[in-house]
């Protein structure tokens, strides 16, 4: 099996786990599968380390000139810290969905861009949906799209969560490669 991990700065494993555990906290809150958990209940969360942490990661990754990785953790962290903010006040439903609906597009570009291989690549798709999701939930007022988005967002967070582990651990972090053509063998 490949075990391609070398890419794995400091920054991109931190800025992978502060991702990571922070739309693992946000999807179970909007899964509402813990009783007495709720997305609202992850705002500190969302806003220290989703937010400021994340943003932090970005400014350090572009200062390293990774500006993939820089641009996609400043984005997510201004995400969060906002999303953190804005938590408490009241927004409509349309509103909210606008603004979960134009970070859904951004989370589509860093799906598109991401450098990191299919393990970025497939938290940013999974949190595209997630948004996507919550986005037409909020739109439509439909509590089951919600839940749905919520465990898209999990499912982010564990592949994102994943690879960080996995760069530390020296776990694989690429699919084993097969050979080309019909008849290939081993031995040539």
């Amino acid at each position: 099996m490949d075990n391609d991990v070398s890419a794995g700065s400091t920054t991109s494993i931190v800025g992978r786990l502060a991702l990571g555990i922070t739309l693992l906290a946000f999807g179970l809150g909007s899964t509402k599968v813990i009783d007495g958990v709720t997305a609202a209940g992850a705002v500190s969360l969302a806003h220290y380390v989703g937010g400021v942490a994340l943003f932090l990661a970005g400014l350090l990754a572009l200062r390293d000139r990774d500006t993939v990785t820089g641009t996609a953790f400043s984005v997510l962290g201004a995400l969060w810290f906002t999303w953190a903010v804005t938590a408490g006040n009241q927004m409509s439903d349309n509103a909210a969905g606008l603004f979960l609906l134009l970070f859904a597009l951004v989370a589509l570009s860093l799906t598109l861009g991401a450098a990191g291989g299919v393990l970025d690549q497939g938290t940013y798709g999974l949190f595209f949906v997630s948004l996507l999701l919550l986005a037409i939930a909020r739109f439509a007022d439909n509590d089951s799209l919600g839940k749905a988005g919520g465990w898209f967002a999990v499912a982010a967070g564990a592949v994102a969560w994943y690879a960080a582990t996995a760069v530390l651990a020296k776990w694989p972090t690429a699919l084993p490669r097969r050979a080309a053509g019909r008849g290939v063998t081993a031995a040539g």
